[in-house]
């Protein structure tokens, strides 16, 4: 079984530097996928309240102690309020069957309706009351978690957003380093673009004996990034956790970010939410 490094978020928590993504995967599915992941060394889970598969995860966590795991999930733009967060802590708890969660973010910023600061203070309150170990934010953009810090005085622990050598969100990762919050990607291995076929990925694959996909989740892991990517297939979740005993030259990672901007539009959260 493989053994995750961790980094320390803000507060003093350990966040494992890879995690299972489970998002689209309904409840079968779910079970299946953190089952196998557990079993070779994932402890890192994230799902959310609109990934409808909240309980299939949980019954798998049930096969690990739970303080052995970091279980996150992230809730909808229909909780926007200080109350409305505690609500939904309580249903996304009940359904993984756990007393407290790891990590709870706010899953779209939701600038329209302009709630999300209430959010953030329900996130705060529920920390202060040892419900959630770190609390964040997810698809946020520097104005957004700006406001929260002006606001607030507190900042997000982590910011999860689309991130790969094609959305390398620099401007993004600079703001979240200067302010002490994690970044963490979905969409980690470009879903939807040709990321992995790109022929200066494949080059440095070989060059390591890896696999494309190995390469960009390193790729990340090297500058503090800590990639979800999503499998349901064992072979490839063992694939993506084995990241961790090689090392991408600084050659390597700028010519991976040189692919920067070379795929379509990432998902814009001032005009898309849940």
């Amino acid at each position: 079984m493989t053994k995750v490094p961790t980094v320390t978020l803000s507060n003093g928590t350990a966040m494992p530097r890879i995690g299972l993504g489970t998002s689209p995967m309904n409840d079968a599915d779910a079970e299946r996928a953190v089952n196998h992941a557990l079993e070779l060394g994932y402890r890192l889970i994230d799902t959310a309240e609109n990934y409808r598969n909240e309980t299939g995860v949980g019954r798998a966590l049930r096969q690990v102690p739970r303080d052995e795991l970091f279980v996150t999930s992230k809730f909808n733009k229909a909780w926007h309020s200080v109350e409305g967060v505690r609500t939904a802590f309580e249903a996304s708890a009940e359904k993984l069957g756990v007393d407290y969660l790891d990590l709870f973010l706010i899953h779209w910023p939701n600038p329209d309706q302009d709630q999300y600061v209430d959010a953030w203070r329900g996130l705060i309150a529920l920390r202060e009351a040892g419900l959630v170990k770190a609390i964040g934010t997810s698809n946020f953009k520097p104005t957004h978690l700006q406001r929260l810090i002006d606001e607030t005085g507190v900042a997000p622990e982590v910011n999860q957003i689309q991130l790969s050598p094609v959305w390398a969100k620099g401007a993004e990762r600079g703001f979240h380093a200067k302010h002490g919050i994690v970044t963490e990607a979905w969409s980690p291995l470009g879903k939807g673009t040709d990321l992995l076929d790109n022929p200066v990925l494949q080059d440095i694959a070989k060059a390591h004996g890896r696999t494309p996909g190995q390469v960009v989740l390193r790729w990340e892991s090297q500058q503090d990034v800590v990639p979800i990517p999503k499998s349901a297939d064992r072979g490839r979740l063992a694939e993506n956790l084995a990241i961790f005993d090689f090392d991408l030259t600084a050659d390597q990672l700028a010519a991976l970010s040189a692919l920067d901007g070379t795929a379509k539009a990432a998902a814009d959260s001032d005009r898309f939410g849940h």
